[in-house]
């Protein structure tokens, strides 16, 4: 089966034909770096990333490229509240991401280009829409440069939107533009802003507006025209619209196809720090292991919204865990799982359908349903190559607890807490089978009984006993 792509460009599931056989150009808008990631930003990283993993595993050559906007009004405002350079706010942020990345073992990408070492080629793609007509500077001195919606007739097309059915944003600044739907593709340096935040320019001092920085980027490292675009379905408009122009109006075929994750909501609202709902990925990873957390992503579609809520969250984690224990009970018997197993059909066939990993997921617990017919007695090479399955299809996901990427997952907080409980459980466990050795089943019973009352359930195994939470 051939991976189709729901594209919103045409609101139709499409076969993916990359440009070039064998190979995929990606391009993600990653996120401005003004504050501390919250669950609804990494989102879209993790889908993307599966999306990634997909290609690869179908045999594919990716070149994925994910940017990062350091430089930005947002930026500007905050580090002037906390009375720190923007640069400093931008750079610190920035690490508190790559964290977050790594914690749910987002794949790095092939290349992360920030806005503020791109602005020569910023200028160089506003100069050539000035030349083809398509943007202007403003006439009142400003510095300011607008990309002149109305001569570009297909403006709209892929938010599907008229021109004549559009209102400027409540907060657009009108100064210096011809029609008040014109976007910003420069900005003048203001007085109130520092030096240390503006360029040089044909038409003046300043900085890019936030649209022509994924232009120019996505133009230098894929090329005129690559294959996938992507980002949250916020994006779509006006962010993916006014590149999708400006990219166009130049000359560049950009993007084939355009993908859109949708959000993480609150309350059915999108998780924002302007809503005050944000939960920030260090404080939710105090509650669950990183695995988990990632799991609690991918097992739901990238198109649907996920209402956020720490139940679903630990029913989720409780979910993963079932998955774990049986690799582990499956590693007992043969001595270790082997990797590279074949995927089963209906994953791929999951998988291929605009990446449906809720239908890959539900075919992961078929095999795993079939694997537990096979222990603990079964037969071997049956439960191998279930079991191998198995892995085979969460390293898909970035979900094969075997990866030694989550070997060290015990490191943080979370790892403190489960050694500190292994030991505190072991000891308890150490008694019990004493008890159990001397006959004496009522405090062997009685043991076990204060292990369950804290939340911790014993499984006896022919390796011995073994907890979970």
């Amino acid at each position: 089966m051939t991976l189709r792509l729901y594209d919103t460009a045409t609101r139709a599931v499409r076969d993916f034909v990359p440009l070039e056989a064998g190979k995929a150009g990606i391009y993600v808008c990653g996120l401005t770096v003004q504050s501390e990631p919250h669950i609804g930003h990494v989102r879209s990283a993790v889908n993307f990333d599966v999306l990634r993993r997909w290609l690869v595993r179908s045999g594919s050559e990716v070149t994925f490229i994910r940017n990062i906007t350091d430089i930005d009004d947002k930026i500007l405002i905050k580090s002037a509240e906390q009375g720190r350079p923007w640069y400093n706010l931008a750079y610190d942020m920035k690490r508190e991401l790559d964290k977050a990345y790594d914690a749910l073992h987002v794949l790095p990408p092939t290349y992360e280009p920030a806005a503020t070492g791109h602005i020569p080629e910023m200028v160089e793609l506003i100069s050539l829409l000035i030349s083809r007509g398509h943007a202007y500077a403003a006439a009142d001195g400003s510095g300011d440069v607008y990309f002149d919606v109305q001569s570009w007739p297909a403006y709209g097309e892929l938010s599907h939107q008229r021109i004549d059915d559009m209102e400027a944003a409540e907060d657009a600044d009108p100064r210096g533009k011809r029609d008040p739907r014109d976007f910003a593709l420069w900005k003048g340096k203001k007085d109130s802003e520092p030096i240390t935040a503006a360029w040089s320019a044909p038409w003046g001092t300043g900085r890019p507006g936030w649209h022509i920085e994924c232009s120019a980027m996505a133009g230098k490292y894929l090329g005129a025209a690559f294959d996938i675009h992507g980002g949250g379905v916020d994006l779509r408009f006006p962010h993916h619209e006014n590149e999708q122009a400006q990219s166009r109006a130049a000359g560049q075929q950009f993007a084939s196809y355009w993908l859109h994750n949708a959000w993480i909501t609150t309350s059915g609202e999108k998780m924002s720090k302007s809503l005050g709902n944000s939960l920030i990925v260090a404080h939710v990873l105090e509650r669950v292991r990183a695995i988990e957390l990632r799991y609690y992503m991918v097992a739901a579609h990238y198109r649907s919204h996920v209402e956020f809520s720490f139940e679903a969250l630990e029913e989720a984690a409780v979910g993963f865990r079932r998955i774990e224990a049986f690799l582990e009970r499956a590693a007992a018997v043969l001595g270790e799982v082997p990797s590279g197993g074949m995927l089963c059909a209906e994953f791929v066939e999951a998988m291929d359908d605009d990446l449906g990993t809720p239908a890959a997921v539900a075919a992961i617990y078929d095999v795993m349903r079939e694997g537990n017919k096979l222990l603990p007695d079964g037969d071997r090479a049956a439960l191998r190559g279930n079991a191998a399955s198995i892995r085979a299809m969460l390293d898909v996901l970035g979900l094969d607890p075997a990866d030694p990427h989550w070997a060290g997952a015990n490191d943080g907080e979370n790892g403190r807490l489960t050694n500190a409980i292994d030991v505190l459980v072991g000891g308890l466990l150490d008694q019990r089978a004493e008890a159990r050795a001397n006959k004496d089943f009522a405090t062997a019973d009685a043991i076990r009984d204060r292990i369950a009352a804290a939340g911790i359930e014993i499984e006896d195994t022919p390796q011995g006993p073994k907890w979970s939470l």
